[in-house]
């Protein structure tokens, strides 16, 4: 099994609920295991100023799948709880469900790149991330620790 970090997010269709309701489904993935999860935590949208704010939430699982057949897997919950893929980036969104972290992979393809290339930068994925696992090293060789004291507080 390996150990996998997943970023979500909401800001449409009563966000907390979205949130709720994915990490349930996170536990029926099969040969996977949901072991922890964060609080939910609210942050400013990136990109377009006119939507609503996100929750955000971070998930440990253990899991014997590939990271593409996760990926996949999770598209498909983003896509049973009503996302959409059209228009543009950044835009609003009912779910989304990132791979941050998957074990020590290091993968870069169209489809999926490993660790998450945002993980850095993100408060909103970095401070849940600390709360499920505050002793945990980045790929990069960072402890998170030191990266969360550095970048200013979500809400």
């Amino acid at each position: 099994m390996t150990n996998v970090y997943i970023g979500l997010g909401s800001n449409l269709n009563n966000p907390i609920y979205q949130l709720r309701k994915a990490l349930q489904i996170l536990e029926t993935i099969p040969a996977t295991h949901l072991q922890n999860h964060s609080s939910l935590y609210r942050s400013k949208a990136i990109g377009p100023k006119n939507q609503p704010d996100y929750i955000n939430a971070v998930a440990v699982l253990s899991t014997k799948l590939s990271p593409f057949n996760l990926l996949k897997k999770l598209q498909d919950i983003e896509i049973e709880r009503g996302r959409t893929r059209k228009g543009k980036r950044w835009q609003a969104r009912i779910l989304d469900l990132d791979i941050l972290i998957y074990g020590n992979m290091r993968l870069h393809t169209p489809k999926l790149i490993l660790p998450h290339p945002e993980l850095y930068n993100r408060m909103f994925v970095l401070k849940p991330l600390y709360e499920c696992v505050p002793n945990l090293i980045l790929p990069n060789g960072q402890r998170l620790i030191k990266k969360v004291q550095l970048l200013p507080e979500v809400t």
